[in-house]
């Protein structure tokens, strides 16, 4: 990659900018995550490796059936999320498949947000 360039792709969350019951060590590592990646696109740029951050809502996976609280966080995100459904893994797929595509060559130190729209709630 340091020599012909190439692309970096991290997975966040939500987390990473809103307190989340339950998620203390994740949502703080997220955070950490962002800024590495806002640090690394700095630095790896000049030699042709975009680097970016997948944030995610609340994506229907077995992490999720973790959470104590799993109901809860599935019907709250359910009534805020102007799309109406959970996001799923094909969601997150989908978007880090397009910053690792040729039409993405100039997304570069972003984290980008796959939520159906929660987070523009507040």
């Amino acid at each position: 990659m340091m020599a012909s360039g190439g692309r970096i792709v991290a997975i966040s969350s939500i987390g990473a900018v809103r307190a989340i019951p339950n998620y203390t060590v994740v949502g703080a590592s997220k955070g950490a995550l962002e800024s590495l990646v806002r640090h690394l696109a700095v630095e790896l740029g000049p030699r042709g490796i975009t680097v970016n951050t997948v944030s995610a809502g609340v994506v229907e996976t077995d992490a999720l059936s973790k959470f104590p609280n799993r109901e809860e966080i599935v019907a709250a995100a359910m009534a805020r999320t102007p799309l109406g459904r959970l996001t799923t893994p094909g969601d997150v797929a989908d978007l880090v498949l397009f910053l690792c595509s040729d039409l993405a060559t100039m997304i570069h130190g972003q984290t980008l947000v796959v939520d159906g729209g929660y987070a523009i709630h507040g």
